[in-house]
This record gives structure tokens, C-alpha cells and sequence, in this order.
């Protein structure tokens, strides 16, 4: 959503007898509960610094990244942990607003018997201020959201923001972005590329071992091995008429665990640099049947 001023039922941020640093910089005092909310849920109201304002529908530059930003840090949410789309939150006195994605605990706070505030914050901007971003990631790192990052759809930068520096920090695209709220790292510049959204969406299904995928990389490992076998009968019969049956039926066999290695590396995403492959011309058989078994089993390489 691309907020807008409301002029109609306007509020007022707090009148001459309050600081400006104060509204500017939330204080560190008690906070309203985090869904104890100025406006009413499920409308486009928000409320910033006393300011109302309309969270109107998107242009197609915020919605369709939006749509493709929840794709993939849905993929990434790290179990115990869910994601929320335009989630109310009450950040200080004076503002209860939304963000695009956010990640927080599952359940409950224990201490507040209420849900827990979110850790992780994202925000697509298209239309808004910067000064009206600057306010609401000022508003909600005051108020415990560990981290806030904005996608800056027309220069295409994703930034994160420095409470300490009171600015927006620009990330590098060729990073990654971590954060123990998600899976695995994401690459920064995943976020800003639909193709590249498909890519980090599959990494980080794999590394969440999702049932249906796990049954798939079990099956092709099979299929791996079976082929390695076949082929190494194949090649077995065929060196064994040039050089002798036993000699060919090694050689198969080798050749057939190197292939099963490189399917399972290709399916697991392991990378089989120079120094491995090096590894992987040195070993026989039984060394190979011992490096595929150590794969297998701890899904990386040993």
C-alpha cells in the first residue's frame, strides 16, 4: 500500500508543550501494547506520529514487488517464527501502522500475553516520502523491530535502516542478508529480481528439507546410483572385451559413484570446486562409495 495523507479527521501530534526530539525519537518508556491499535483493524487508517493517514491501493511498481517480496521471505521463515502481510502494529503512543512483510515469534508473549512484536520488517517504496519512512522505521526500531529494510522500487536499492546513524544504509546486491529469523541467508539481490525470486524461493525449500522435496532428492539420488551401476555394468562389458572383464567392471563402477556425487552435489546445491573435482579423479570405488555415503547423509560436503 502507498500511504496518503487524510485531511478529513486529521489528528495532531502532541501541541507546543512537547519536545520535538521527544516526537521525533520515541522515548525508551513503557510502551502501548503492540495490538492495542489507534485505528480500527482491517481499514486502510494508519496513524503516524498523530498524523492519520490512508494506506491507499498500490501501483503496479509497489504491488507486483510486494507480491514477489512475501513469495520469497515466506520461503525463508524459519520454523518457530511466521510472516505476516500488512501487519497493525502499534509502535509508540502516537502511530499504529503497518509494514509490507514482517517476520516474528509464533504464539504468544509469556510477559504480555499478547503476540509478539515482529523482529524483522520489510517496506516497498514507490510513492512514500522518504522523510515518512524515515519516521516510521525511527518509530518501530524505538519500539524493539530489531531490523527494518526497504526495497526502493525506482532506484532499485534495497536499504536497511541505522538506528544508530538515523539513515538508511544501502546493501550491496551482490550480498547476502542474514538474520536468525530466516533459513538461510538470502541474496540482497533477490529481492529486487522477479527470475532471482524463483531461485532463492527453491534454495530455501531445500535447506528447510520440505517433505515432498526430500522424497524427490531421495528418489533421484536412487535413480543416480541405479544409473551408476548400470553404467558401470555397461562400461564393465565393454573394457572387459578390450582389457579384461574385472578391470572394465571397476572403472564402471567408478565412473557411476562419480556421476551419483555429482547428481546428489547438483541436487543439494554443493558446489564441486577445482580441488574437489581433483579429489574426485584420485579416489577408486570404494573411496567414492564412501564420499557419496557421507553426502548422503550430511547433505553437504564432508
Amino acid at each position: 500500500m502507498d500511504p496518503k495523507p487524510s485531511h478529513a479527521g486529521m489528528l495532531f501530534a502532541p501541541g507546543s508543550g512537547s519536545s520535538a526530539a521527544a516526537l521525533r525519537f520515541p522515548s525508551a518508556r513503557a510502551f502501548p501494547p503492540v495490538d492495542e491499535h489507534l485505528v480500527k483493524p482491517e481499514t486502510r487508517e494508519e496513524m503516524v506520529r498523530g498524523r492519520r493517514v490512508l494506506a491507499m491501493p498500490a501501483n503496479p511498481e509497489h504491488g507486483d514487488r510486494h507480491f514477489e517480496l512475501d513469495y520469497v521471505i515466506r520461503a525463508y521463515v524459519k520454523e518457530g517464527y511466521v510472516g505476516s502481510t500488512d501487519l497493525l502494529t502499534r509502535a509508540s503512543e502516537s502511530s499504529n501502522f503497518a509494514t509490507d512483510t514482517c517476520v516474528r515469534k509464533k504464539g504468544d508473549d509469556p510477559k504480555t500475553g499478547r503476540r509478539y512484536l515482529e523482529e524483522l520488517a520489510f517496506e516497498v517504496v514507490n510513492e512514500q516520502s522518504r522523510s515518512d519512512m524515515i519516521e516510521r522505521a525511527e518509530d518501530l526500531t524505538a519500539r524493539g523491530v530489531r531490523r527494518m529494510v526497504a526495497i526502493f522500487v525506482k532506484k532499485g536499492e534495497v536499504c536497511e535502516w541505522s538506528p544508530s546513524k538515523g539513515e538508511w544504509k544501502k546493501l550491496d546486491l551482490a550480498s547476502t542478508f542474514s538474520d536468525p529469523t530466516l533459513a538461510r541467508p538470502l541474496q540482497v539481490s533477490e529481492l529486487l529480481d522477479a527470475a532471482g525470486a524463483d531461485n532463492a524461493v527453491a534454495r530455501a525449500l531445500l535447506a528447510k528439507d520440505i517433505p515432498v522435496l526430500v522424497e524427490a532428492k531421495a528418489e533421484s539420488r536412487k535413480q543416480g546410483l541405479d544409473e551408476g551401476r548400470r553404467e558401470g555394468r555397461l562400461e564393465g562389458r565393454d573394457a572387459g572385451q578390450r582389457e579384461g572383464r574385472d578391470a572394465g567392471q571397476r572403472d564402471g563402477l567408478r565412473d557411476g559413484l562419480r556421476q551419483g556425487i555429482e547428481a546428489a552435489c547438483e541436487l543439494l546445491a554443493i558446489e564441486i570446486t577445482p580441488p574437489r573435482r581433483a579429489r574426485l579423479d584420485e579416489l577408486d570405488a570404494a573411496g567414492l562409495a564412501a564420499l557419496l555415503g557421507q553426502i548422503r547423509a550430511e547433505r553437504r560436503w564432508p
